[in-house]
């Protein structure tokens, strides 16, 4: 089996190391094309009005001056010798749960090989503090990672549908398991923006984020998550909103 692994958090995240680690627990074929630098909410943006630039570091080890949907794209279409046979995203540091997924670059990329017609899956890592000076749990995915990779592959999934796994931070208590879940709706909004005045009188804008806690809906990501489960939420890109489909269709016919 061949692998292509991408990630959002850059060439060189600590994360990026651990999802080798589980694509070397499958195959000895594992290519690396990632982001140069870190293109976290990238979600599936594409360079268009820059040039792309490739960097290459080893034989099958690549970074990318753009997007993780450029990376997956290019990786595919240029830097492989053949497609693929499974494409892995991750592992992010922090959760993609909720709305997140819409803004992930991690789960970004996932998709873009689910739309080239290859197997995905997105990984990401939850912490409960969220800091630049604090460390993802990184060990729960090194330790549970080719075990789930393993139980999702022989499984299996349409091809539509990309499979976003979510790998909990459970405080030292031990992870309670897996299980299959919808993607959740949070019903606090965390993002928040500080004002601040530089050095020359002009005013610039810090995005940061509330650590409140969602209402989770039983089955959600959301709530697997926060109760200490590896969530996998299998997901597509249908945007497609079937009842409103219906209800307009008869009020505009």
């Amino acid at each position: 089996m061949r692998i292509l692994i991408t990630n959002d958090d850059g060439i060189n995240a600590e994360g990026l190391k651990v999802l080798e680690e589980i694509a070397a627990s499958i195959s000895d074929d594992v290519w690396v094309v990632a982001p140069e630098v870190e293109q976290s909410g990238a979600s599936r943006a594409l360079t268009l009005s820059e040039l792309l630039r490739v960097r290459k570091i080893s034989e099958r080890r690549f970074a990318v001056r753009g997007t993780p949907t450029d990376a997956v794209m290019l990786a595919v279409q240029e830097l492989m010798p053949l497609k693929p046979d499974l494409v892995l995203s991750g592992v992010n540091r922090g959760q993609n749960i909720a709305e997140d997924v819409s803004l992930s670059g991690t789960v970004a990329g996932a998709i873009q090989g689910m739309a080239l017609g290859i197997p995905a899956i997105a990984f990401s890592q939850a912490m409960m503090v969220y800091r630049d000076d604090h460390r993802a749990p990184f060990e729960i995915a090194r330790e549970h990672g080719p075990g789930v990779a393993r139980r999702l592959l022989d499984a299996g999934w349409p091809k539509d549908v990309m499979l976003n796994v979510n790998f909990p931070d459970p405080g030292g208590e031990p992870v309670k398991g897996l299980k299959v879940t919808r993607q959740g709706f949070r019903d606090v909004f965390n993002i928040h923006f500080e004002k601040r005045q530089d050095l020359r009188g002009g005013h610039y804008y810090w995005m940061g984020f509330h650590r409140e806690p969602s209402g989770a809906a039983d089955g959600s990501d959301i709530q697997a998550v926060y109760d200490g489960w590896i969530s996998v939420s299998p997901l597509h890109i249908d945007l497609t909103h079937e009842g409103a489909l219906r209800t307009l269709s008869a009020a505009l016919s």
